[in-house]
């Protein structure tokens, strides 16, 4: 018997979207490609592989990337309660073992009954019929893939002739770069000349810090400008995510941008002068083990003979795909033109390993309901979740980028607070009272089609 969902995809975005539905009595085919086909940036075949960064972003209250979390955390997600199992030290930021925590995933959802892996690649999506699918193929999705999900995408294109000016998602305004940061053993790192120490102070003192003097920074400048990069090659155009750029390109925009950047020595005063630095450089614990660290924000695009020291992962740029959502999707994640196909993750146009959680946990809840035959009712506006979403279904279809959650993303309280921490506490208690009524109507709402 057919699996009423199928999920594409078994990254982030995927497994959570897989065991939302398991846990509601959903039954689910989950298809993840690895090891079968591999991607440029994936190393293991593991589900949920964290191939950027390892860290989940701010944990201190009222922040907005804290504000996502504990939505998450409120609506039960299975990838944010693993990654607190498999946290290690970063101060006030969450951060994983990135390979303990794609184990654990990865034996989460193999176990539930209701779950059935299936190791293949998908080269066509079910629009029509009985088949709900969810497409969270991330931003390395495959060419036939991509090709299918085109194939759908104009015909929702078509059936809006008022959007006949947006490009379809095939086209080269629907990818970005993304980039990778370099990872160097633990024991490469000269202990007598760092500090450590968390930004202004919150939280404990877990990352390294490699401080500069003037004339340091000098040279390291000079060296990152006469360094090497990966050619590009006639078919790209390197279009990177401004939020992630290469440091090489962020130090041609002027000698100071990395001060102002991933070498802010700002709220790290060295505890040996008492003094700030010219430019720090910042070590993140990147496993249980701390045999290694990451460079913290060092994505690069330099030939790997430029990157000297003892790497265990060079820094790297991969393509990224993604569609254009605010064309194609509703709020509810599903396809304007197709409503029993959703989509989730990274390649429906969030940024960032919380928000590509978050919105398969919503692709979850939203399939759950079509399958039990209950109405599907995006999350409020006022919320972290509503506001991702509504971004993503309502940006400027012509110029759409991706986005991370932000207070930019949320609506203004109606009444004018200059205090910004104020601002952001009283946006975040109302945030949070709207989404817990949301969830219990929705969890309400699921039982009731599944009785």
């Amino acid at each position: 018997m057919k699996a009423l969902v199928r999920v594409i995809g078994a990254g982030l975005a995927g497994a959570e979207a897989a065991w939302q539905c398991a846990r509601r009595g959903v039954e689910v085919e989950l298809f993840e490609m690895r090891p079968v086909r591999s991607t440029p940036a994936h190393q293991t075949a593991d589900f949920a592989e964290l191939v950027c960064s390892n860290s989940l972003k701010s944990d201190s209250e009222n922040t907005a990337p804290w504000l996502l979390k504990e939505e998450m955390r409120r609506a039960g997600a299975l990838l944010l309660q693993i990654a607190r199992e498999c946290a290690v030290p970063a101060g006030h930021a969450l951060a994983v073992d990135r390979v303990a925590f794609a184990a654990k995933v990865t034996e989460a959802i193999s176990r539930e009954p209701l779950i059935t892996v299936r190791r293949e690649e998908v080269t066509s999506i079910e629009e029509s019929g009985q088949q709900i699918t969810i497409v969270a193929t991330g931003p390395l999705t495959s060419e036939a893939l991509a090709e299918e999900i085109a194939r759908l995408s104009v015909e929702t294109r078509e059936s809006e002739p008022e959007r006949a000016g947006v490009p379809a998602p095939h086209d080269p305004h629907l990818y970005f770069y993304d980039s990778i940061s370099p990872i160097v053993e633990a024991d490469s790192i000269d202990m007598s000349r760092v500090y450590m120490a968390a930004r202004y102070d919150k939280g404990s003192a877990d990352y390294i810090n490699c401080p500069m003097t003037p004339e340091d920074y000098d040279r390291f400048y000079a060296a990152l400008l006469e360094a090497q990069s990966v050619e590009e090659r006639d078919w790209e155009k390197l279009n990177y995510f401004e939020s992630c750029l290469p440091i090489e390109e962020i130090a041609r925009r002027g000698r100071d941008t990395l001060r102002f950047g991933p070498m802010k020595p700002v709220g790290l005063n060295d505890p040996r002068t008492g003094r700030m630095p010219y430019a720090v450089v910042q070590l993140r614990q990147e496993n249980l083990r701390a045999d290694s660290y990451n460079l913290v924000g060092f994505q690069n695009h330099l030939k790997f003979g430029e990157q000297n020291a003892r790497f265990l992962r060079y820094g790297q740029i991969h393509r990224n795909t993604y569609i254009n959502a605010p064309a194609l999707l509703r709020e509810t994640l599903q396809m304007k033109a197709h409503p029993r196909v959703l989509f989730a993750g990274q390649i429906c146009g969030v940024e960032g390993y919380v928000e590509s959680i978050a919105t398969g946990l919503m692709a979850g809840l939203h399939a759950a309901a079509l399958a039990l035959g209950s109405e599907s009712v995006p999350p409020p506006r006022a919320s972290a979740f509503g506001s991702l979403t509504h971004y993503v279904t309502h940006a400027d279809a012509k110029n759409f980028q991706p986005a991370n959650i932000t207070f930019d993303l949320l609506p203004a309280l109606e009444k004018k607070i200059r205090d910004r921490k104020e601002r952001h506490r009283l946006q975040c208690e109302l945030a949070l009272k709207q989404f817990d009524e949301w969830i219990e109507r929705a969890g309400a709402t699921l039982t009731a089609g599944k009785s």
